[in-house]
């Protein structure tokens, strides 16, 4: 009996380790979303337009433009067009509405820690 709960708990566990979340990432590649952030303890809301070669943000009624070079289906790199700060994002799970991301700096700076971030956008209606 030990052994046939130890062998289902194996199968159970190898199950769920195959488990990848939803993604279809062709969705999100271009359209308008809505993205809410914090600054200290005030939430607030931004807003991005995305086609295939800039990304136009709307924030703190300040107006920011980025290119987009996609790297793969899910994973692409704004570069600022003023200060040419690169971010790396991967979309990492979908639904019908939303995406689920993870961004970091493009380019790795041996003197700082690699500080990797998430958040989540949402298409706007």
């Amino acid at each position: 009996m030990f052994k046939r709960i130890i062998f289902v708990g194996f199968l159970l566990s190898l199950l769920a380790s195959c488990y990848e979340p939803k993604r279809n990432c062709a969705d999100y590649r271009t359209g308008e979303f809505i993205f809410n952030y914090k600054i200290g303890d005030t939430a607030k809301t931004a807003r991005f337009v995305r086609n295939e070669k800039y990304s136009v943000d709307y924030f703190d009624d300040q107006i920011d433009s980025s290119t987009v070079r996609w790297i793969n289906d899910c994973e692409f790199v704004l570069q600022d067009l003023k200060s040419k700060v690169g971010i790396h994002y991967k979309i990492i799970s979908t639904t019908d509405s939303s995406y689920t991301f993870e961004y970091k700096t493009a380019i790795k700076d041996p003197n700082r820690p690699q500080i990797v971030k998430t958040g989540t956008a949402y298409k706007a209606e």
